[in-house]
Formats: structure tokens, C-alpha cells, sequence
């Protein structure tokens, strides 16, 4: 533990907020006993949607690794600001999203970005709901379905709007080349090395939920945030001292 004359030469600091990392406090106070709870959201309206396809096996494997799964589907979802966040189909998502304890994001790659659909859903969640981040210190695996060779654009812009969402995003994550070659009429995707990874990412985002879903809120509380929080209070008490007097 830091001790005050030990900072000294950090006049920057403010020492009342400072605190130092330690292996205790990496220990959870409780253990979750509960199924890892996991929300799948995918990029596509179409019929025969490969990024859903690839979504519901995804699901399937982290249900057989005893996961809780449930999958937004975004029919019906309004444009942001084109309908108030009252919208049913917004209320949905919403909830889901404070439901979950990690998601999975996957979209197609459309003119060498996520689709609209994708972007829609993540931007109806908000960065905050009064006191609570709906998506802070929740796990995320990213994945993408190519119509042609593969390609990355779509998991590295997923991989920016989590880090935006405040969420720990994993490192390993998944690129479908060709996807309408990888799934047989019945929808499922055959055997193949893209179909491991899959089951790669899906075994490491249980991992990483498992590992931080008791300690997120000790692996997002940021020293900045503790000193305007701080500030904040007593900008409020004095206020309220000035008109009480």
C-alpha cells in the first residue's frame, strides 16, 4: 500500500481517490451461482440471414456449455430517433441488455462495414440508465460472416463500439469467409476450421464471464470517475447549505 509521502512527487493526484490494485480485492465477496446469462444479437433481416445462422449456433454451444441464452431479434426495431425509447421493441432490447452478463455481436460485412441493422441495435442501449451502465463490465465476443473472402472490418468496428459500450471484450473472435458455402440447406454450419473457431470463441467468452462477472464493478471503477463523483456530492452539499441558510 502507498503510503502518502510515497506520492510526494505526484502533485497531479488527488490522494483522496487514489487507490492502489491489489490481488484481495480481485477476489470476489460472493461467487454467482447462476447459468451465465448471454445475449446474441445479429446484424440481418434477411430469410436466410447468415449472420443469424451463425448466431444460433453460437447459442447452441454456449447453451450445451451451460449458459442462459436469449437472442434479440431486431424485426421491428425503429431507426434511433425516429420513435421514442418507449418503443416496445426498444423497451425489449433494453431489458435484455441489463439482463445479460455478456453478449455476442454478430453482423455481416456490408460495403466493408457492420450493417445498419447491427449499429441500431447497439446504439438503442444506452451508455447509461440513471445510476446503472447497462452494458459496464459485461463480457462481449464479436463475429462476422463475409459474402466473399474473409475479411476483418466488421469484428474491428464491433470491437470499437464495445470498448465505447464499456464492455470487456475478448480477445479471440471469429470471421466467416464465404459464408453461403459454410451452412447446409437446414441452416446449420457444417464442420470446417471456421466452425471451431466459433466454438473457440464461444468457450473463451464463457471463460471471461465466469472469471469477472462478480468483480466488473471493481475492473471498471476508474480513479477519475471516483474524483468527479466526489466533486459532484459536494458541489450538491453546498448548494444545499447556501439555501438553507
Amino acid at each position: 500500500m502507498h503510503k502518502l509521502q510515497d506520492l510526494q512527487d505526484i502533485p497531479q493526484l488527488d490522494t483522496a481517490h487514489f487507490v492502489v490494485p491489489t490481488q484481495a480485492a480481485l477476489r470476489p465477496q460472493h461467487n454467482t451461482t447462476h447459468p451465465p446469462r448471454i445475449l446474441m444479437l445479429y446484424g440481418s433481416l434477411r430469410e436466410r440471414s447468415f449472420s443469424r445462422l451463425l448466431s444460433e449456433e453460437a447459442a447452441r454451444l454456449l447453451t450445451a456449455m451451460g449458459c442462459e441464452v436469449r437472442t434479440f431479434n431486431p424485426h421491428g426495431l425503429p431507426l434511433v430517433d425516429d420513435a421514442p425509447d418507449t418503443h416496445p421493441k426498444v423497451q425489449e432490447l433494453r431489458e435484455l441488455a441489463l439482463w445479460a452478463e455478456g453478449m455476442v455481436w454478430t453482423s455481416p460485412e456490408r460495403h466493408g462495414a457492420m450493417t445498419g441493422i447491427m449499429k441500431t441495435q447497439i446504439d438503442w442501449i444506452p451508455l447509461s440508465a440513471g445510476a446503472v451502465r447497462p452494458t459496464q463490465g459485461k463480457t462481449l465476443a464479436v463475429m462476422q460472416v463475409c459474402g466473399g473472402s474473409q475479411s476483418f472490418n466488421a469484428v474491428n468496428q464491433l470491437r470499437v463500439l464495445g470498448r465505447w459500450m464499456r464492455m470487456l471484450t475478448i480477445p479471440n473472435q471469429s470471421s466467416v469467409a464465404k459464408a453461403f458455402l459454410e451452412f447446409n440447406e437446414s441452416g446449420r454450419m457444417k464442420s470446417s476450421p471456421y466452425y471451431d473457431r466459433v466454438v473457440d470463441v464461444m468457450e473463451e467468452l464463457v471463460k471471461f464471464t465466469l472469471l469477472t462477472r462478480d468483480i466488473s464493478p471493481y475492473l471498471v471503477d476508474r480513479y477519475s470517475e471516483r474524483k468527479e463523483s466526489a466533486e459532484a456530492l459536494m458541489k450538491r452539499v453546498n448548494q444545499k447549505s447556501i439555501s438553507d441558510s
